[in-house]
């Protein structure tokens, strides 16, 4: 699970790498805002729209090396971006990273899970591993962005090709697994109910991510080095979040813990947007970040559960699809940030997680399923 979590971070840094290098792009490129918007657009329609696709196809034919083509292909896409000249070359750079993440998240997801066998907290290795990736991303590519500009991108390269290879030398000695999913039939009805809770939770991520930062600067007149420590903040508690859930769910069960996840995250966000001052929110803000992922890689594993049958499938919606789907409301959040601010987004998250609370009533143990 370890070797796993390692290649999910580094898959993962890729996708966090783009909103890290996009204000770089608009200062040395001279990038308008919607050119730059393209960019974030580019690698969501890249890694979101292919994956349930891809997961179809890992179920039928398992190809077992897509993970280390996958996460190979979205370092060298990314990387090549800064180094590309025209606009149009740089968005299909990017484009590719992002379908780099789409091969790597069916592929990975099924083959971590027959690592994981049961246990969620074993999971949640895995699935922290891209909460790590995203932190790391603006702390790794901030002073080497800051120091040589966007080529700087290209040295983001050789982990991607690194890690590529100890999965193919992994997978050439594991060869012969087997998934160790729950038995019995597909069950779609609560897999949908539990896709439109990861949509929900992406959404409300990808607005917290973006707009974190300018609520401190603009609403709350901190710093720059506070507003960056609010990200971190929030993004760290992800971390902790993450692996959090995991053993939660071995002691209470998966439903139950996506459903406190759910319960939580409200209050968490509603007290970081009315907390007054600049430093005590920063507290709010480890704890949303956390409950906000609480049920991340219980909600990957209960998707699994759901459709036994196709554990690929299952990985590219909830790692892929679900996760980057956040992604394309970017645009309705900065049409709301024009008009009221980012503390105007701030406002309206707080009622988006309400609806997957709503959905996570509609989800079942897998066991109880099987029995009805």
């Amino acid at each position: 699970m370890a070797v796993w979590g390692i290649a999910h971070a580094v898959d993962d840094l890729y996708q966090g790498l783009v909103p890290a290098s996009v204000p770089y792009f608009v200062l040395e490129r001279h990038y308008s805002y919607l050119a730059a918007s393209g960019l974030t657009l580019a690698a969501t329609l890249g890694s979101a729209l292919p994956q349930p696709a891809i997961g179809l196809a890992v179920d039928r034919w398992r190809l077992p090396r897509l993970a280390a083509v996958g996460v190979a292909v979205a370092g060298t896409g990314l990387g090549l971006s800064g180094l590309a000249g025209p606009y149009a070359l740089v968005w299909l750079c990017i484009l590719i990273s992002g379908l780099g993440v789409a091969m790597f998240h069916p592929a990975a997801g099924r083959s971590a899970r027959e690592a994981a066998g049961d246990s969620a907290t074993a999971m949640s290795i895995f699935a922290a591993g891209g909460s790590v990736g995203f932190f790391l991303a603006p702390v790794l590519a901030t002073p080497a962005l800051d120091a040589w500009g966007v080529g700087a991108t290209a040295l983001f390269i050789p982990p991607a090709w690194l890690i590529a290879l100890v999965l193919l030398k992994k997978r050439s000695g594991t060869r012969h697994a087997h998934a160790t999913t729950a038995g019995g039939h597909d069950r779609w009805g609560p897999f949908a109910a539990l896709t439109g809770i990861e949509v929900v939770r992406s959404a409300t991520f990808f607005g917290i991510n973006t707009f974190i930062e300018l609520y401190w600067l603009k609403h709350l007149h901190a710093s720059r080095t506070l507003a960056g420590a609010a990200l971190a903040c929030f993004l760290v508690g992800g971390v902790a979040g993450t692996l959090l859930g995991g053993r939660i769910a071995d002691r209470v069960g998966m439903v139950r813990t996506v459903r406190l996840g759910g319960a939580l995250t409200v209050p968490m966000l509603l007290a970081l947007r009315v907390c007054p001052g600049s430093v005590t929110p920063l507290a709010f803000a480890i704890l949303t970040g956390l409950a906000l992922n609480i049920p991340f890689a219980v909600l990957v594993k209960l998707g699994q559960d759901y459709l036994p049958g196709r554990p690929g499938t299952a990985a590219g919606v909830t790692l892929g699809l679900g996760v980057s789907a956040g992604g394309l409301l970017a645009p309705v959040f900065g049409l709301i940030a024009e008009h009221s601010g980012p503390q105007g987004v701030l406002t309206v998250l707080c009622a988006v997680p309400v609806t997957g609370l709503v959905l996570g009533l509609l989800l079942r143990e897998p066991g109880d399923v099987q029995q009805r």
